[in-house]
């Protein structure tokens, strides 16, 4: 790999960027200053620095993060705030996007990166990859509801694959109830419209998982991480380059 495409890859900057920071003679190879951006380097092997810092070469980044309300799932929104608004400066150079879309009112997981092909992979129809929320629900949902998901709610434009309801609480006084709903779909505003179809509707709603990504109980609403190693074991079962 050339070292300029290295410091490319490794956020340094544009590839104008790169080679004005190596005129400067700041970038040093296996203790060696390098100046020349068509050097040839094993990303793996060798020891590439950055003013004295190591850098690490990633092609792909993954991060988790957990959306709040009144953020968008999207790159760019000319009258929101987006998910890649809450996310570092690596993010934006790696140009992450959201793999799938949360509701701008729904919380919860929602993973970013630049692996278009695990992005495929994670969102194909044909992989039924589960997604589990968490829902407060104005009325309450009963044992019928719970055999009518799992036979597959039948809506205007689709019928749903078979869906799992669990009710957690419910609180007869109020009239609501807390659930949790499986599906192995996404279509739009489909957990809320599977709902209404049953005569109530969602008044929150949560994503606290998705494939074999959880929601951490200690990310706070608005914050993100990195996808840890095991993390990343995990998704390797979608046979994907990561």
């Amino acid at each position: 790999m050339r070292l300029d495409k290295f410091l490319v890859d490794c956020a340094v900057g544009s590839r104008s960027q790169v080679k004005a920071i190596l005129k400067k003679k700041e970038v040093q190879v296996n203790g060696q200053i390098e100046s020349s951006p068509k050097r040839q380097i094993d990303e793996k092997k060798d020891r590439v620095t950055l003013a004295g810092q190591l850098l690490k070469h990633e092609t792909f980044v993954y991060y988790l993060l957990n959306k709040p309300q009144g953020v968008v799932s999207a790159t760019e929104d000319s009258q929101h705030q987006t998910v890649l608004d809450l996310l570092d400066e690596l993010a934006h150079q790696k140009q992450v996007f959201p793999v799938g879309r949360l509701d701008i009112d729904t919380t919860g997981l929602l993973l970013l990166t630049n692996n278009g092909p695990l992005a495929h992979a994670m969102l194909s129809p044909k992989k039924h990859v589960a997604k589990v929320y968490q829902a407060k629900v104005e009325g309450l949902m009963t044992d019928e509801d719970v055999v009518a998901f799992g036979q597959g709610i039948r809506l205007k434009d689709f019928v749903c694959r078979p869906a799992q309801l669990q009710i957690l609480e419910s609180d007869q006084a109020q009239g609501s109830c807390l659930v949790q709903i499986e599906i192995a779909e996404g279509k739009f505003h489909q957990v809320k419209r599977m709902v209404a179809s049953r005569g109530k509707k969602v008044l929150e709603l949560k994503r606290i998982s998705m494939g074999p990504l959880h929601l951490p109980h200690d990310l706070s609403e608005g914050h993100y991480r990195r996808l840890s190693a095991q993390e990343l074991a995990d998704l390797s079962g979608f046979h994907v380059d990561l």
